[in-house]
């Protein structure tokens, strides 16, 4: 959600800045510093925050929840111990190779239970990820989808190539275990990783340097509140997420401390990645005219 579609949602709730405040957590002086264009780039945790609040699915609030845990350390479901009630949208059932697979109960385990050992035994056309010990069920990505993601691919790795760089692009399906557990198993749609030592012959082992997810349907709030979180603990450095409805991309530059720049970019700019100081861009007015021409406008 971009700062001006905040503006209207918050304009259509009738909500003042204060009670905006008041439901959200973010403080009023920061609320207003957004609103008035004083802050151009909101940290991470505030914009998610905000999103809580005004997201234009009546859902999205409801379902958009963290329950702790008491006084307990225990990492559960996401980062810091924080665990993310009902953000699972796929199917409890589903049907891979004519055979029933119940991602609830498979293996003899139950969601928040399951390892690489689990999603090793799902059949090789159920597609999910693994995520803190719960399985997310993946759709098959769009025709759409997959040509924003080999147009974004295409360049980095044209640049990368020609500069002798030794960061090495993918793109999806690849896995990436990301904290180096059996716990966790993503597929990022575009990534790059710059230690060679992370790349097996099966998955990355490790945290990627920069990331860019394509929201979907049946991925936007896990890829919003879930992987945004799971990518920044684990050590990605940059993260973009693309929304091709909406026609903007989220540019998140993490660092170790809560200092993170959360920038919006339209698919009318050129969008430079810091992973190389600006010097590549990616240019997505062109992206956009050429998967349009292809796939027709965004209905």
């Amino acid at each position: 959600m971009t700062i001006d579609e905040m503006k209207e949602r918050r304009r259509e709730f009738g909500y003042s800045y204060k009670k905006l405040s008041e439901l959200s957590g973010v403080p009023l002086g920061t609320i207003q510093k957004i609103f008035n264009g004083e802050t151009k780039s909101p940290r991470h945790d505030t914009i998610v925050m905000l999103q809580k609040v005004l997201e234009p699915d009546s859902d999205a609030k409801e379902n958009y929840r963290f329950k702790s845990y008491g006084d307990s350390k225990e990492k559960k479901y996401g980062a810091e111990g924080e665990h993310y009630e009902n953000l699972r949208e796929e199917p409890a059932i589903i049907y891979g190779s004519k055979k029933k697979v119940d991602l609830e109960h498979f293996n003899g385990k139950k969601q928040g239970e399951y390892t690489i050992e689990d999603y090793e035994a799902l059949p090789d056309d159920v597609r999910v990820e693994l995520i803190d010990g719960y399985f997310f069920y993946m759709d098959a990505p769009s025709t759409r989808h997959q040509l924003i993601g080999g147009e974004i691919y295409a360049p980095i790795r044209n640049y990368i190539r020609k500069n002798k760089g030794k960061c090495i692009p993918f793109i999806s399906p690849t896995d990436v275990q990301l904290d180096r557990d059996d716990r966790t198993i993503l597929e990022p749609d575009v990534f790059i990783v710059c230690d060679p030592s992370k790349i097996t012959e099966k998955r990355i082992y490790g945290n990627p340097d920069f990331v860019v997810e394509i929201i979907s349907p049946s991925t936007a709030r896990k890829d919003r509140f879930i992987k945004a979180k799971k990518y920044k603990y684990a050590g990605v450095k940059e993260f973009w997420l693309v929304d091709p409805k909406k026609r903007n991309v989220l540019v998140y530059s993490f660092d170790d401390e809560d200092n993170d720049d959360i920038t919006i970019y339209g698919f009318g700019d050129k969008i430079p990645i810091g992973l190389y100081d600006g010097k590549l861009q990616i240019d997505f007015a062109d992206i956009a005219e050429y998967v349009d021409s292809i796939c027709g406008p965004v209905e």
